[in-house]
Protein backbone atom coordinates (compact mmCIF):
# COMPACT_ATOMS: atom_id res chain seq x y z
CA UNK A 1 0.00 0.00 0.00
CA UNK A 2 1.17 3.83 -0.69
CA UNK A 3 -0.55 6.09 2.32
CA UNK A 4 0.90 9.35 0.10
CA UNK A 5 -0.59 12.22 -1.36
CA UNK A 6 -0.51 12.70 -5.27
CA UNK A 7 2.57 14.04 -7.19
CA UNK A 8 3.14 17.47 -7.69
CA UNK A 9 2.90 17.54 -11.17
CA UNK A 10 0.17 14.93 -11.52
CA UNK A 11 -2.85 15.75 -14.28
CA UNK A 12 -5.73 16.79 -11.40
CA UNK A 13 -9.42 15.97 -11.27
CA UNK A 14 -10.94 18.39 -9.70
CA UNK A 15 -13.17 16.93 -6.94
CA UNK A 16 -16.05 19.36 -6.10
CA UNK A 17 -17.37 18.55 -2.34
CA UNK A 18 -21.35 19.71 -2.43
CA UNK A 19 -23.44 19.79 0.46
CA UNK A 20 -27.11 18.44 -0.41
CA UNK A 21 -28.47 22.15 0.36
CA UNK A 22 -26.29 23.71 -2.00
CA UNK A 23 -26.71 21.66 -5.17
CA UNK A 24 -28.92 23.69 -7.08
CA UNK A 25 -26.46 26.42 -6.51
CA UNK A 26 -24.22 24.83 -7.86
CA UNK A 27 -25.81 23.74 -10.20
CA UNK A 28 -26.92 27.16 -11.63
CA UNK A 29 -23.36 28.12 -12.12
CA UNK A 30 -22.49 25.12 -14.25
CA UNK A 31 -22.95 24.78 -18.29
CA UNK A 32 -26.21 22.96 -19.21
CA UNK A 33 -23.79 20.27 -20.61
CA UNK A 34 -22.87 19.47 -16.87
CA UNK A 35 -26.23 20.37 -14.98
CA UNK A 36 -28.04 18.01 -17.35
CA UNK A 37 -25.48 15.08 -16.73
CA UNK A 38 -25.61 15.31 -13.13
CA UNK A 39 -29.55 15.51 -12.34
CA UNK A 40 -29.70 12.95 -15.25
CA UNK A 41 -27.36 10.71 -13.30
CA UNK A 42 -29.77 11.31 -10.23
CA UNK A 43 -27.11 12.58 -8.18
CA UNK A 44 -28.36 14.13 -4.41
CA UNK A 45 -25.32 15.07 -3.09
CA UNK A 46 -26.12 12.66 -0.32
CA UNK A 47 -23.56 11.84 1.94
CA UNK A 48 -21.07 8.87 0.66
CA UNK A 49 -21.91 9.52 -3.17
CA UNK A 50 -19.90 9.97 -6.45
CA UNK A 51 -20.12 11.09 -9.25
CA UNK A 52 -17.48 11.72 -12.16
CA UNK A 53 -18.61 13.99 -14.73
CA UNK A 54 -17.09 13.79 -18.65
CA UNK A 55 -16.01 16.35 -20.88
CA UNK A 56 -17.28 16.59 -24.94
CA UNK A 57 -14.76 13.45 -25.60
CA UNK A 58 -15.46 11.22 -22.62
CA UNK A 59 -12.61 11.79 -20.50
CA UNK A 60 -13.00 12.64 -16.90
CA UNK A 61 -13.85 16.72 -16.44
CA UNK A 62 -14.76 16.43 -12.51
CA UNK A 63 -15.63 14.46 -9.87
CA UNK A 64 -18.65 15.29 -7.16
CA UNK A 65 -19.22 13.97 -3.78
CA UNK A 66 -21.67 14.42 -1.71
CA UNK A 67 -21.18 15.69 1.66
CA UNK A 68 -24.65 15.61 2.90
CA UNK A 69 -25.80 17.90 5.63
CA UNK A 70 -24.46 18.94 9.35
CA UNK A 71 -26.30 16.00 10.76
CA UNK A 72 -25.42 13.57 8.77
CA UNK A 73 -22.14 14.07 8.85
CA UNK A 74 -22.34 14.30 12.78
CA UNK A 75 -22.24 10.29 12.97
CA UNK A 76 -19.16 9.28 11.23
CA UNK A 77 -16.31 10.98 10.53
CA UNK A 78 -14.13 10.54 7.13
CA UNK A 79 -16.53 10.98 4.51
CA UNK A 80 -14.65 11.50 1.65
CA UNK A 81 -12.45 8.80 1.77
CA UNK A 82 -15.61 7.10 -0.05
CA UNK A 83 -14.63 9.00 -2.70
CA UNK A 84 -11.12 7.24 -2.42
CA UNK A 85 -12.42 3.98 -2.98
CA UNK A 86 -15.37 4.73 -5.39
CA UNK A 87 -13.45 6.61 -8.03
CA UNK A 88 -11.42 5.52 -10.85
CA UNK A 89 -7.20 6.14 -10.54
CA UNK A 90 -6.39 9.55 -11.09
CA UNK A 91 -4.96 12.51 -9.23
CA UNK A 92 -7.65 14.69 -7.52
CA UNK A 93 -8.12 17.65 -5.60
CA UNK A 94 -11.00 19.42 -3.03
CA UNK A 95 -12.94 22.32 -4.41
CA UNK A 96 -16.07 23.38 -2.15
CA UNK A 97 -14.58 21.98 0.48
CA UNK A 98 -14.37 24.26 4.53
CA UNK A 99 -10.42 24.83 4.92
CA UNK A 100 -11.49 23.13 8.78
CA UNK A 101 -12.32 19.85 7.28
CA UNK A 102 -9.55 19.53 5.28
CA UNK A 103 -6.80 17.90 7.55
CA UNK A 104 -9.91 15.41 8.75
CA UNK A 105 -10.83 14.64 5.29
CA UNK A 106 -7.09 14.58 3.46
CA UNK A 107 -6.07 11.98 6.17
CA UNK A 108 -8.97 9.57 5.41
CA UNK A 109 -8.10 9.33 1.97
CA UNK A 110 -4.77 8.44 2.52
CA UNK A 111 -6.10 5.78 5.04
CA UNK A 112 -8.52 4.49 2.48
CA UNK A 113 -5.47 3.26 0.78
CA UNK A 114 -4.84 0.58 3.74
CA UNK A 115 -5.29 -2.97 3.25
CA UNK A 116 -3.79 -5.65 4.93
CA UNK A 117 -1.96 -7.75 2.23
CA UNK A 118 0.51 -9.81 4.11
CA UNK A 119 -1.87 -12.65 3.63
CA UNK A 120 -3.79 -11.67 0.68
CA UNK A 121 -3.46 -9.84 -2.24
CA UNK A 122 -5.50 -6.57 -1.51
CA UNK A 123 -7.14 -4.27 -3.92
CA UNK A 124 -6.35 -0.49 -2.03
CA UNK A 125 -7.91 3.00 -3.55
CA UNK A 126 -6.42 3.85 -6.63
CA UNK A 127 -7.64 7.35 -6.33
CA UNK A 128 -4.72 9.64 -4.82
CA UNK A 129 -5.44 12.84 -3.60
CA UNK A 130 -3.11 16.37 -4.24
CA UNK A 131 -2.75 17.68 -0.35
CA UNK A 132 -5.22 20.84 -0.22
CA UNK A 133 -3.61 24.15 1.17
CA UNK A 134 -3.19 24.86 4.80
CA UNK A 135 -2.45 20.75 5.63
CA UNK A 136 1.04 19.57 6.55
CA UNK A 137 1.24 16.80 3.87
CA UNK A 138 4.12 15.32 5.74
CA UNK A 139 2.54 15.58 9.14
CA UNK A 140 -0.48 13.78 7.76
CA UNK A 141 1.84 10.86 5.66
CA UNK A 142 3.54 9.89 9.59
CA UNK A 143 0.40 9.76 10.63
CA UNK A 144 -0.97 7.95 8.05
CA UNK A 145 2.21 5.49 8.40
CA UNK A 146 1.74 5.24 12.01
CA UNK A 147 -1.55 3.90 11.85
CA UNK A 148 -1.02 1.59 9.48
CA UNK A 149 1.58 0.37 11.70
CA UNK A 150 -0.53 -0.19 14.62
CA UNK A 151 -3.28 -2.38 12.19
CA UNK A 152 -0.91 -3.95 10.56
CA UNK A 153 0.63 -5.44 14.17
CA UNK A 154 -3.21 -5.85 15.65
CA UNK A 155 -4.14 -7.93 12.35
CA UNK A 156 -1.24 -10.29 12.38
CA UNK A 157 -2.59 -13.81 13.76
CA UNK A 158 -0.16 -14.84 16.98
CA UNK A 159 1.32 -17.38 14.65
CA UNK A 160 3.32 -14.32 13.12
CA UNK A 161 3.16 -11.92 16.18
CA UNK A 162 4.24 -13.81 19.03
CA UNK A 163 6.55 -12.30 21.47
CA UNK A 164 9.68 -12.68 19.35
CA UNK A 165 7.51 -11.19 16.70
CA UNK A 166 6.47 -8.03 18.31
CA UNK A 167 10.10 -7.73 19.76
CA UNK A 168 11.28 -7.80 15.72
CA UNK A 169 8.75 -5.31 14.95
CA UNK A 170 10.18 -3.07 17.73
CA UNK A 171 13.67 -3.47 16.55
CA UNK A 172 12.54 -2.68 13.04
CA UNK A 173 11.16 0.53 14.01
CA UNK A 174 14.01 1.52 16.29
CA UNK A 175 16.42 1.04 13.55
CA UNK A 176 14.38 3.34 11.45
CA UNK A 177 14.82 5.86 13.65
CA UNK A 178 17.61 5.61 15.23
CA UNK A 179 16.46 4.70 18.79
CA UNK A 180 17.96 2.21 20.86
CA UNK A 181 16.27 -1.17 22.17
CA UNK A 182 16.95 -3.11 25.13
CA UNK A 183 15.16 -6.52 25.95
CA UNK A 184 14.89 -8.27 28.99
CA UNK A 185 13.70 -11.97 28.15
CA UNK A 186 12.41 -15.49 29.49
CA UNK A 187 13.97 -16.26 33.61
CA UNK A 188 16.45 -12.46 33.16
CA UNK A 189 13.09 -11.05 33.95
CA UNK A 190 13.16 -12.57 37.56
CA UNK A 191 16.90 -11.58 37.88
CA UNK A 192 16.05 -8.16 37.05
CA UNK A 193 12.98 -7.80 39.08
CA UNK A 194 10.36 -8.15 36.53
CA UNK A 195 8.01 -10.83 38.44
CA UNK A 196 4.58 -10.58 37.11
CA UNK A 197 5.60 -10.37 33.75
CA UNK A 198 7.52 -13.41 34.10
CA UNK A 199 4.41 -14.96 36.09
CA UNK A 200 1.94 -14.28 33.27
CA UNK A 201 3.99 -15.25 30.04
CA UNK A 202 6.04 -18.60 31.41
CA UNK A 203 4.02 -20.88 30.31
CA UNK A 204 4.03 -19.99 26.19
CA UNK A 205 6.52 -21.37 23.61
CA UNK A 206 7.56 -18.03 23.43
CA UNK A 207 9.51 -16.13 26.60
CA UNK A 208 8.40 -13.46 28.20
CA UNK A 209 9.92 -10.02 27.56
CA UNK A 210 9.96 -6.43 28.48
CA UNK A 211 11.44 -4.63 25.38
CA UNK A 212 12.38 -1.52 26.48
CA UNK A 213 13.03 1.19 23.22
CA UNK A 214 14.39 4.79 23.99
CA UNK A 215 14.37 7.91 21.10
CA UNK A 216 15.60 11.56 21.65
CA UNK A 217 18.12 13.28 24.05
CA UNK A 218 16.57 16.95 24.55
CA UNK A 219 13.44 17.94 26.03
CA UNK A 220 10.68 16.78 28.23
CA UNK A 221 10.49 12.78 29.17
CA UNK A 222 7.86 11.18 27.51
CA UNK A 223 7.03 7.35 28.56
CA UNK A 224 4.59 5.03 26.88
CA UNK A 225 3.96 1.95 28.10
CA UNK A 226 1.49 -0.89 25.91
CA UNK A 227 -0.49 -3.93 27.06
CA UNK A 228 1.57 -6.36 24.77
CA UNK A 229 -0.47 -9.62 25.03
CA UNK A 230 0.14 -11.41 22.07
CA UNK A 231 -2.37 -13.75 22.59
CA UNK A 232 -4.63 -14.11 25.26
CA UNK A 233 -6.18 -17.78 25.96
CA UNK A 234 -7.02 -16.64 30.02
CA UNK A 235 -4.38 -18.99 31.15
CA UNK A 236 -6.36 -21.46 33.30
CA UNK A 237 -9.58 -19.65 33.93
CA UNK A 238 -9.36 -20.68 29.95
CA UNK A 239 -12.26 -18.30 27.65
CA UNK A 240 -14.88 -19.81 25.68
CA UNK A 241 -14.29 -20.18 22.18
CA UNK A 242 -15.97 -17.38 21.50
CA UNK A 243 -14.18 -14.97 23.55
CA UNK A 244 -10.80 -16.25 22.51
CA UNK A 245 -11.71 -15.75 18.91
CA UNK A 246 -10.61 -12.10 18.62
CA UNK A 247 -7.45 -12.31 20.93
CA UNK A 248 -4.97 -12.25 18.77
CA UNK A 249 -6.09 -7.75 19.23
CA UNK A 250 -4.94 -8.19 22.85
CA UNK A 251 -1.49 -6.62 22.29
CA UNK A 252 -3.17 -4.06 20.75
CA UNK A 253 -2.29 -1.67 23.59
CA UNK A 254 1.36 -2.31 22.24
CA UNK A 255 0.41 -1.96 18.49
CA UNK A 256 -0.95 1.69 19.16
CA UNK A 257 1.53 3.06 21.61
CA UNK A 258 4.59 1.94 18.47
CA UNK A 259 2.34 3.56 16.14
CA UNK A 260 2.10 6.71 17.85
CA UNK A 261 5.98 6.49 18.23
CA UNK A 262 6.29 6.11 14.84
CA UNK A 263 4.37 9.27 14.65
CA UNK A 264 6.76 11.33 17.24
CA UNK A 265 9.95 10.01 16.04
CA UNK A 266 9.19 10.52 12.24
CA UNK A 267 8.01 14.64 13.19
CA UNK A 268 11.10 14.56 15.00
CA UNK A 269 8.82 15.92 18.34
CA UNK A 270 11.87 17.77 20.72
CA UNK A 271 10.96 15.01 23.27
CA UNK A 272 12.95 12.25 24.85
CA UNK A 273 10.95 8.79 24.35
CA UNK A 274 10.72 6.05 25.89
CA UNK A 275 8.75 3.31 24.97
CA UNK A 276 7.81 0.19 27.04
CA UNK A 277 6.26 -3.17 25.46
CA UNK A 278 5.28 -6.40 28.12
CA UNK A 279 5.21 -8.72 25.28
CA UNK A 280 3.80 -11.75 26.76
CA UNK A 281 1.77 -14.95 25.39
CA UNK A 282 -1.20 -16.08 28.36
CA UNK A 283 -0.85 -20.13 27.89
CA UNK A 284 -1.65 -23.14 29.36
CA UNK A 285 0.84 -25.15 30.79
CA UNK A 286 2.13 -27.25 34.02
CA UNK A 287 3.54 -24.10 34.96
CA UNK A 288 1.20 -21.79 34.19
CA UNK A 289 0.02 -19.24 37.39
CA UNK A 290 -3.03 -20.40 38.97
CA UNK A 291 -5.84 -18.77 40.76
CA UNK A 292 -5.01 -17.88 44.04
CA UNK A 293 -1.81 -17.63 43.47
CA UNK A 294 -0.07 -14.13 45.28
CA UNK A 295 2.76 -12.32 43.26
CA UNK A 296 5.01 -9.55 44.13
CA UNK A 297 5.51 -6.99 41.72
CA UNK A 298 8.68 -5.11 41.12
CA UNK A 299 7.34 -2.15 43.15
CA UNK A 300 6.77 -5.04 46.10
CA UNK A 301 2.88 -4.72 46.40
CA UNK A 302 1.72 -8.09 46.65
CA UNK A 303 -1.62 -9.33 44.48
CA UNK A 304 -3.63 -11.95 44.88
CA UNK A 305 -4.81 -13.95 42.05
CA UNK A 306 -8.28 -14.56 41.06
CA UNK A 307 -8.46 -14.83 37.55
CA UNK A 308 -5.57 -15.84 34.99
CA UNK A 309 -7.75 -13.77 32.49
CA UNK A 310 -6.92 -10.55 34.29
CA UNK A 311 -3.91 -10.67 33.58
CA UNK A 312 -2.88 -7.59 31.68
CA UNK A 313 -2.64 -5.44 34.07
CA UNK A 314 -0.32 -7.75 35.93
CA UNK A 315 2.58 -7.25 32.84
CA UNK A 316 1.43 -3.44 32.79
CA UNK A 317 2.08 -2.94 36.83
CA UNK A 318 5.82 -4.15 36.68
CA UNK A 319 6.37 -1.83 33.47
CA UNK A 320 4.81 1.06 35.13
CA UNK A 321 6.64 1.10 37.99
CA UNK A 322 10.09 0.16 35.94
CA UNK A 323 8.54 3.52 34.69
CA UNK A 324 7.93 4.96 37.97
CA UNK A 325 11.82 4.50 38.93
CA UNK A 326 12.70 7.23 36.44
CA UNK A 327 9.11 9.56 36.72
CA UNK A 328 9.15 11.22 33.33
CA UNK A 329 7.32 14.25 32.33
CA UNK A 330 4.14 12.38 30.94
CA UNK A 331 3.50 8.96 31.28
CA UNK A 332 0.76 7.26 29.55
CA UNK A 333 -0.29 3.43 29.06
CA UNK A 334 -2.41 1.92 26.25
CA UNK A 335 -4.00 -1.46 26.83
CA UNK A 336 -7.02 -3.36 25.67
CA UNK A 337 -7.71 -3.95 29.37
CA UNK A 338 -11.46 -4.66 29.82
CA UNK A 339 -14.61 -6.03 28.67
CA UNK A 340 -16.34 -2.93 30.78
CA UNK A 341 -14.88 -0.61 28.88
CA UNK A 342 -16.88 -1.65 25.87
CA UNK A 343 -19.72 -2.18 27.56
CA UNK A 344 -19.50 1.42 28.70
CA UNK A 345 -18.23 3.75 25.47
CA UNK A 346 -18.86 1.04 22.87
CA UNK A 347 -15.94 0.60 20.33
CA UNK A 348 -15.57 3.84 18.42
CA UNK A 349 -14.44 5.73 21.39
CA UNK A 350 -11.59 5.75 23.55
CA UNK A 351 -11.93 5.90 27.41
CA UNK A 352 -8.97 7.24 29.30
CA UNK A 353 -8.75 7.87 32.98
CA UNK A 354 -6.37 10.58 34.26
CA UNK A 355 -6.18 12.79 37.14
CA UNK A 356 -4.65 15.80 35.35
CA UNK A 357 -7.04 18.43 34.62
CA UNK A 358 -4.88 20.19 32.04
CA UNK A 359 -3.97 16.91 30.36
CA UNK A 360 -7.57 16.25 29.59
CA UNK A 361 -8.23 19.79 28.62
CA UNK A 362 -5.47 19.18 26.21
CA UNK A 363 -6.75 15.91 24.74
CA UNK A 364 -10.11 16.94 24.51
CA UNK A 365 -9.78 19.80 22.32
CA UNK A 366 -6.93 17.92 20.29
CA UNK A 367 -9.48 14.84 19.40
CA UNK A 368 -12.18 17.17 18.13
CA UNK A 369 -9.58 18.42 16.05
CA UNK A 370 -8.15 15.06 14.40
CA UNK A 371 -11.58 13.33 14.76
CA UNK A 372 -10.26 10.57 17.50
CA UNK A 373 -12.71 10.60 19.67
CA UNK A 374 -12.10 9.89 23.47
CA UNK A 375 -13.95 10.05 26.45
CA UNK A 376 -12.78 10.32 30.61
CA UNK A 377 -13.14 8.46 33.08
CA UNK A 378 -13.33 8.42 36.71
CA UNK A 379 -10.38 7.32 38.72
CA UNK A 380 -13.03 6.78 41.61
CA UNK A 381 -10.94 6.77 44.76
CA UNK A 382 -13.86 5.40 46.57
CA UNK A 383 -13.67 2.31 44.70
CA UNK A 384 -9.57 1.03 45.99
CA UNK A 385 -11.32 -1.14 48.17
CA UNK A 386 -12.71 -3.21 45.50
CA UNK A 387 -9.15 -3.77 44.88
CA UNK A 388 -7.99 -4.72 48.51
CA UNK A 389 -9.05 -7.90 48.72
CA UNK A 390 -7.46 -8.51 52.45
CA UNK A 391 -4.69 -10.97 51.89
CA UNK A 392 -2.77 -9.19 49.63
CA UNK A 393 -1.88 -5.28 48.77
CA UNK A 394 -4.20 -6.20 45.86
CA UNK A 395 -6.81 -8.18 44.12
CA UNK A 396 -6.27 -8.35 40.05
CA UNK A 397 -10.23 -9.36 39.78
CA UNK A 398 -12.44 -8.38 41.74
CA UNK A 399 -16.01 -10.08 42.57
CA UNK A 400 -19.18 -8.37 41.62
CA UNK A 401 -18.57 -7.40 38.28
CA UNK A 402 -19.40 -3.66 39.38
CA UNK A 403 -16.69 -0.60 37.51
CA UNK A 404 -14.32 -2.87 35.93
CA UNK A 405 -12.43 -0.81 33.57
CA UNK A 406 -12.45 1.88 36.63
CA UNK A 407 -10.68 -0.77 39.14
CA UNK A 408 -8.69 -1.65 36.67
CA UNK A 409 -7.61 1.48 36.14
CA UNK A 410 -7.37 1.95 39.75
CA UNK A 411 -4.95 -1.06 39.93
CA UNK A 412 -2.75 0.43 37.07
CA UNK A 413 -2.45 3.56 39.26
CA UNK A 414 -0.63 2.15 42.04
CA UNK A 415 2.43 1.58 40.28
CA UNK A 416 2.03 4.69 38.14
CA UNK A 417 4.09 6.59 40.79
CA UNK A 418 4.29 10.52 41.05
CA UNK A 419 4.42 11.26 37.35
CA UNK A 420 1.13 12.54 35.35
CA UNK A 421 -0.36 10.17 34.47
CA UNK A 422 -3.12 8.86 31.62
CA UNK A 423 -4.69 5.45 30.73
CA UNK A 424 -6.26 4.61 27.82
CA UNK A 425 -8.81 1.12 28.03
CA UNK A 426 -9.02 0.91 24.37
CA UNK A 427 -10.30 -1.68 21.93
CA UNK A 428 -8.35 -1.60 19.32
CA UNK A 429 -11.04 -3.67 16.64
CA UNK A 430 -12.83 -2.13 14.03
CA UNK A 431 -16.04 -4.55 14.17
CA UNK A 432 -18.06 -2.94 11.02
CA UNK A 433 -16.15 -1.40 7.99
CA UNK A 434 -16.50 2.70 8.22
CA UNK A 435 -14.80 5.07 5.97
CA UNK A 436 -11.06 5.39 6.65
CA UNK A 437 -11.34 2.27 8.77
CA UNK A 438 -11.70 -1.13 7.24
CA UNK A 439 -13.00 -4.23 9.90
CA UNK A 440 -10.16 -5.06 11.98
CA UNK A 441 -6.99 -3.97 13.71
CA UNK A 442 -7.46 -0.05 14.35
CA UNK A 443 -5.49 2.82 16.33
CA UNK A 444 -7.03 4.62 19.08
CA UNK A 445 -6.60 7.47 21.16
CA UNK A 446 -2.59 8.36 19.00
CA UNK A 447 -3.64 10.94 16.44
CA UNK A 448 -5.31 12.73 19.88
CA UNK A 449 -2.53 12.12 21.72
CA UNK A 450 -0.17 13.37 18.84
CA UNK A 451 -2.13 16.55 18.69
CA UNK A 452 -2.19 17.28 22.24
CA UNK A 453 1.98 17.05 23.34
CA UNK A 454 2.65 20.23 22.42
CA UNK A 455 0.49 21.83 24.94
CA UNK A 456 0.91 19.27 27.00
CA UNK A 457 4.64 18.85 27.52
CA UNK A 458 5.12 23.15 26.08
CA UNK A 459 6.74 21.73 23.27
Amino acid sequence: MDLTFAAADAPVIPLHVIEQDSLEDWLADQPDRVATWVRGAGFTAALGTTLLVPDAGGAPEMALAGYGDAGARARGRFHLATAAMQLPEGAYAFHGLDPARAGEESLGWLLAHYGFDRYREQKPALARLVPPEGVDPARLQAIAAGEALTRDLINTPASDMGPADLEGACATLASAHGASIDVIRGDALLEQNFPMIHAVGRAAAQAPRLIDMRWGNTGPTLTLVGKGVCFDTGGLNLKPGASMGLMKKDMGGAATVLGLAQMIMALALPVRLRVLVPAVENAVAGNAFRPGDILTARNGKTVEINNTDAEGRLVLADALACAAEDPPDLLISMATLTGAARVAVGPDLSPYFTDDAPFAAALEAAAVQVADPVWRMPFHTPYETMIEPGIADLDNAPKGGFAGAITAALFLRRFAGPARYAHFDIYGWNPEPKPARPKGGVGMGARAILQALPRVLDL
